[in-house]
């Protein structure tokens, strides 16, 4: 097992609230995780926007694609009613202000999402006039946005969200000069993480739905997960 698997608070806790959210970051860290993972999109005007969905049905009050909505609108809308009414009014956070928020706190594994054609270069220019380059990692399931980004940043480290590892997966990602494989829990062995760290990956998993599986990541020896309940995973590790 790993005892310094990395407990990455999936869109923040969002267990406990409401994903993607500044509640959820800031509750993140109270429970002592130092890592988020967020979701970003790009709006129509061009902004990058952190939600998780294509569109703001499931987890806001409005309805519509991000793509086609200005920032401004995206704002405007309730993103926490729909979790709890204690967290009424809060609203969808631009990655700027996530950023700003939490650089000297915590580590950002920022999953590109969407079809934007912009979205690559506006997530490098924003790490570079920030300078939190030491605190980012890039992930996503497109291989296509993580080839922009080693062609646009480089110097950003990148994981390449999967549901199986096999050697096309292996060969693409040696290619792409990838940091990270990142295979859904399930497919998350001791086997598998030994073969992936003997061709110098990290292995981070995803998909980590219930305590068995959280413990099934750390006993296969992963390197880090995303998990809504980070407080689980950190008493977890603790305790071994």
């Amino acid at each position: 097992m790993n005892t310094d698997c990395i407990a990455i608070a999936h869109r923040g806790a969002s267990e406990y609230a409401p994903e993607n959210t500044v509640a959820a970051f800031d509750l993140a860290l109270r429970l002592r995780a130092r890592h988020f993972e967020l979701d970003v999109q790009e709006t129509r005007d061009g902004q990058l926007a952190v939600i998780h969905d294509d569109t703001v049905d499931r987890t806001t009050n409005g309805t519509g694609k991000v793509a086609d909505l200005a920032l401004a609108e995206l704002q405007a809308l309730d993103a926490g009613s729909w979790f709890g009414e204690a967290f009424a009014g809060a609203r969808i956070p631009t990655l700027e202000e996530v950023f700003r928020r939490y650089r000297r706190k915590a580590d950002f594994h920022v999953e590109i999402k969407g079809k934007g054609t912009r979205i690559t270069g506006l997530v490098a220019e924003l790490v570079r006039l920030l300078e939190v380059a030491g605190q980012v990692t890039v992930t996503s399931f497109q291989r296509e946005r993580l080839e922009e980004m080693r062609q646009v940043a480089p110097e950003l480290p990148c994981g390449w969200l999967v549901v199986n590892v096999d050697d096309a997966v292996i060969e693409r990602a040696q290619a792409l000069g990838l940091a990270q494989i990142c295979p859904k829990a399930a497919a998350v062995t001791p086997e598998l993480v030994a073969r992936l760290h003997g061709l110098g990956f990290a292995v981070r998993a995803w998909g980590v739905g219930t305590e068995e599986a959280m413990r099934q990541v750390v006993e296969a020896g992963a390197d880090g997960m995303t998990v809504n309940f980070p407080d689980k995973l950190l008493a977890y590790l603790a305790s071994r």
